[in-house]
């Protein structure tokens, strides 16, 4: 039986309590990027923080390299960002000598600076602290004391953690060139190669967490499972006798985790290791195919947490604010509570 990685996994707090409709304009789904540091303010580098409508990241990275009169590889950036929205992010730009042009002068369709200084240093993906959310969900239908009681729980409780179907490309096309790849293919262009092997990753780490939350152990750890601290990405073997764990669990100061898939064994011991290479085993082509290409074996947490999360509903549009780490998706908490159906997705599916 095939497995959908987005919508085949499992609702932890009992599924959406409402339904309704998001990015029906750009403004309707706001993204800031927090970069959780301050650049050095000397340097070779270039920081431009640009908000973009309309834009995606790697195109804009084209337009400044072209503007700078710098070669691709010399434009740095944290994450990547939709173009379905309105988006606030860092950029670099080497310019050796600090012999920059004015950023004043910058213009790129879409595309408004709001702030520029120096650094010394490129910026790398996953350098940043988190992103901060604000999404407005039109045409809301559902009972608004069970909606605002889910949005309570992801509050307290956090979400799971699965990739959002961004990770599998358009119609899965990411996930479709691993999978034709590894089934003795030609290997993708080496454009394309780091996103068929992300989508691989992904597959398995949402299968596994399907298990688990069809299990209600999502949110659990046992003896000799590899555990992740809160907000960092470093990850120990829970000790069944640390009698402080499951408060710990519980107060969202370490999270479960699942693998990313690489070469060898995941680490850990017992009932949920098992659980991880009965699954990974399911997805075995996907699975060797990672082995094959060289990936080392990493852990993603399964659960994440939900910073600062608040909301305000006026007639039949409910506004979402909240912050998440690095690599999480606000369509993963969205879904827990809200059956929202992509506007802009209906729309580039019609054109």
């Amino acid at each position: 039986m095939s497995f959908d990685p987005w919508k085949d996994v499992p609702f932890a707090h009992g599924g959406p309590a409402a339904t309704g409709l998001i990015r029906c304009e750009p403004g309707d789904f706001l993204v800031e990027e927090d970069l959780g540091f301050e650049p050095s303010g000397a340097g070779e580098h270039l920081f431009l923080r640009l908000r973009q409508v309309g834009c995606n990241t790697r195109w804009v990275a084209g337009r400044l390299a072209r503007w700078a009169r710098r070669p691709a590889r010399d434009v740095g950036y944290a994450g990547l960002k939709d173009r379905h929205a309105v988006t606030e992010q860092w950029f670099s730009v080497r310019c050796p000598g600090g012999r920059h042009p004015d950023p004043d002068g910058l213009a790129v369709p879409g595309v408004t600076l709001v702030d520029w200084c120096l650094g010394d240093r490129k910026l790398r993906p996953g350098a940043l602290a988190g992103n901060r959310f604000v999404i407005r969900v039109r045409n809301l239908a559902g009972d608004r004391q069970t909606l605002e009681a889910r949005l309570s729980r992801i509050r307290s409780s956090g979400a799971p953690n699965p990739f959002g179907p961004q990770r599998f490309g358009r119609d899965s096309g990411n996930l479709e060139r691993a999978r034709a790849w590894f089934a003795g293919g030609d290997a993708p262009r080496r454009a394309e190669r780091a996103f068929a092997l992300s989508a691989a990753r992904a597959l398995i780490f949402n299968a596994v967490l399907a298990d688990r939350l069809s299990r209600g152990s999502w949110d659990t750890a046992g003896d000799g499972e590899p555990v992740q601290l809160e907000g960092s990405r470093s990850w120990f073997l829970a000790d069944g006798a640390d009698e402080a764990l499951p408060g710990r669990l519980s107060a969202l100061d370490v999270h479960p985790t699942g693998p990313l898939w690489g070469q060898g064994l995941p680490p850990g011991k017992g009932g949920e290791h098992e659980a991880e290479l009965a699954t990974a085993g399911e997805h075995g082509l996907f699975a060797v195919g990672l082995e094959s290409a060289g990936l080392d074996q990493d852990r993603r947490p399964l659960r994440v947490r939900v910073r600062d999360l608040d909301w305000a509903a006026e007639g039949d549009v409910i506004t979402l604010a909240f912050r998440l780490p690095p690599g999480s998706y606000a369509t993963a908490v969205l879904r827990e509570a809200v059956d929202a159906a992509d506007n802009a997705q209906r729309a580039s599916s019609r054109t």
